[in-house]
């Protein structure tokens, strides 16, 4: 007569080999993970600027790269600002963070390849700012005006924007500058 095997127990050869494999696969798990983020991961030599700034907490110095006047729909000039321009995705990523202080006269232009909706936020951005959005008529389409800093919060255009500039904050109230006035920029 064979062998009765006794209710609610396994062969401990099909258990054990059970349990080593599920092991294996947990320590590769953790091997791979261990791996991927502390060695493999090495800072790339491309960090962008914005990524060194906040890794080394630096701040950045105003460069004049252009002047911007503020018009009115007719032409009649209102105020004129020194700027910097962001022409390519580094540059926009950038844009005024990691400033501590801008100049009443200065600002930063904005240029898009594409008339297209734009929206700001002021993550990592010290300063308050008014935030001025600009079609590719030159026509101001939408003001933020006093953002607050380190804000996350979306800032939309409403309209297709190609250009976007920012001040400092109270600059648009101070100026008289609103929505259907002008700009006019050249680069220096």
């Amino acid at each position: 007569m064979p062998k009765q095997k006794a209710k609610g127990k396994k062969p401990v050869k099909k258990n054990l080999f059970v349990q080593i494999t599920v092991v294996v696969i947990l320590a590769g798990f953790v091997i791979y993970f261990v791996l991927s983020n502390f060695i493999l991961k090495k800072p790339a030599a491309s960090d962008s600027d914005l990524e060194r700034a906040m890794k080394n907490k630096i701040t950045y110095a105003f460069h004049k790269e252009g002047e911007l006047v503020f018009t009115t729909n007719n032409g009649n000039t209102i105020s004129k600002i020194d700027i910097e321009i962001a022409d390519d995705d580094q540059q926009r990523e950038l844009g005024l963070m990691m400033r501590r202080s801008l100049k009443e006269d200065n600002g930063m232009l904005f240029i898009f390849p594409l008339e297209t909706l734009q929206a700001f936020w002021m993550k990592n951005t010290i300063i308050p700012l008014d935030i001025i959005y600009v079609n590719a008529q030159n026509e101001i389409v939408k003001i933020y005006k006093n953002t607050v800093p380190y804000s996350e919060k979306s800032l939309p255009s409403g309209k297709p924007s190609l250009y976007v500039v920012e001040v400092n904050s109270g600059y648009t109230d101070k100026h008289g500058i609103k929505e259907g006035d002008k700009i006019i920029w050249k680069r220096d």
